[in-house]
């Protein structure tokens, strides 16, 4: 059988157990995107949903898009299904609460042409939330990809800083496939991923990462923008915990396999003294958020111990 012909632009939507008023939005603007759609194509991987989505969306409106079954649970599974049948030379990971703007497709186009250097990018990704956030919780919504950015930067570096949320992630298509292959027979690259009620989300650094493994930049444009819709559950104290546990658990991870992670604790029993009582003058819920977050360093290095006896994963280096 010949290849399939390559077209500009797949937007990969993986999906579990959507939402059905968030995903009418997240279908709505992509219908209303001023790319033609005969330069890009829909991928809805849909990841074991209760009810199966194939028969119960309308995609007459494109010609070009496909709903695509994948029965193993897990973000990472699922977009791995979504590169594997991806035809575009420039991937859009769409998540299924995600508002597009009626040009960012055609922007990421326009920024895959005009910044050859780049291999991941992103670009503001703007919180609308079903409740307003308690004062206690706005340091922490940027773990809920949630970032606006005024001006344009990129960076060769393996830094979080620079790295695009999953929310409207454009990743270039060889970029994408060499971290498919590398994370489908890689046991602990797979469990970065979120998967059921587990909240680990090291999939999306991972992937932009391996743009910096291939001599590649990442990058942040405001012309890119979207707005993420954030149901009042989403700021529930308990979410929130398992969120950031999960978060430190899987970050730590993502840099260990580049051979770096964080460096030793370094500071004064003085300086350890002053951030618990800084700490324990912070409101509770702070407090308990902070907790987590220590949890999840805890794991990782747990866990990272474990394998560097097994020989697992490499050492950082000195």
């Amino acid at each position: 059988m010949p290849p399939r012909a390559s077209i500009p632009v797949s937007v990969i939507l993986c999906t579990h157990n959507p939402r059905a008023d968030f995903l009418a939005q997240t279908l709505a603007s992509l219908r209303a995107q001023t790319l033609g759609l005969g330069r890009w194509e829909l991928l809805l991987i849909d990841n074991r949903s209760d009810d199966p989505l194939a028969s119960r969306l309308d995609f007459d409106w494109h010609p070009l898009a496909r709903v695509v079954r994948e029965d193993e649970l897990g973000l990472t599974p699922a977009r791995l299904r979504g590169v594997a049948e991806a035809r575009g030379e420039l991937l859009v990971f769409v998540d299924d609460d995600n508002i597009l703007k009626s040009d960012y497709l055609e922007v990421a186009v326009d920024l895959a042409k005009s910044c050859p250097f780049l291999g991941a990018w992103g670009g503001s990704s703007v919180g609308e939330f079903e409740v307003a956030p308690p004062d206690w919780a706005r340091p922490y919504l940027c773990y809920l990809a949630i970032r606006e950015v005024s001006r344009f930067v990129w960076g060769n570096q393996y830094r979080y800083d620079l790295v695009p949320t999953g929310a409207g992630l454009c990743v270039r298509r060889s970029i994408a496939e060499t971290y498919a292959r590398a994370t489908r027979p890689d046991p602990l690259r797979r469990e970065l991923g979120r998967r059921g009620a587990a909240l680990t989300s090291g999939e999306d650094s991972d992937l932009a990462f391996t743009a910096v493994d291939l001599g590649f930049g990442l990058g942040l444009s405001p012309r890119l923008s979207l707005r993420h819709l954030m149901p009042a559950s989403r700021l529930q104290l308990a979410y929130l915990e398992r969120l950031l546990e999960g978060v430190a658990h899987s970050g730590a991870l993502v840099l260990q396999l580049r051979g770096g992670g964080a460096p030793p604790d370094s500071s004064s029993r003085l300086d350890r003294w002053l951030a618990a009582y800084r700490l324990w003058r912070q409101p509770q819920a702070v407090r308990r958020l902070e907790r987590a977050r220590a949890r999840g360093a805890s794991k990782a290095a747990r866990q990272l111990t474990a394998q560097f006896t097994s020989g697992l994963v490499p050492r950082a280096s000195s």
